[in-house]
């Protein structure tokens, strides 16, 4: 299981949910911040945490979002910043890139 992070953290990235995370499994893009779903151990830090209640579990997502679980993974595939899985949001794996669904989320 895993945590996908949704459309209420696009334009807002509070980024509290990477302090709480035990192993740093969440990374920024230009718009929104990403659960890397092989890399997130269930563990539910990040969901009392965020101000605007965008994350849930992956089997959890409200059927409006859940175009959003495909769009974490995809954006740590090829397509758009090709890290697989770099095993910790370290500064070097903060990108201004998104996935297309964000990319193209009208602005807020």
């Amino acid at each position: 299981m895993f945590y996908v992070i949704t459309s209420a953290c696009i334009d807002v990235k509070d980024a509290t949910c990477k302090t709480v995370c035990p192993v740093d499994c969440i990374y920024e893009g230009g718009r929104m911040l990403y659960i890397q779903p092989d890399e997130c151990i269930n563990c539910a830090m990040c969901v009392p945490v965020c101000p605007v209640n965008a994350i849930y579990k992956h089997d959890e997502v409200p059927a409006a979002e859940q175009a959003f679980t495909a769009a974490n993974a995809e954006f740590f595939g090829p397509g758009v910043t090709g890290w697989g899985e770099p095993g910790g949001a370290g500064e070097e794996y903060k990108s201004e890139l998104d996935a297309p669904l964000v990319r193209d989320y009208p602005r807020k």
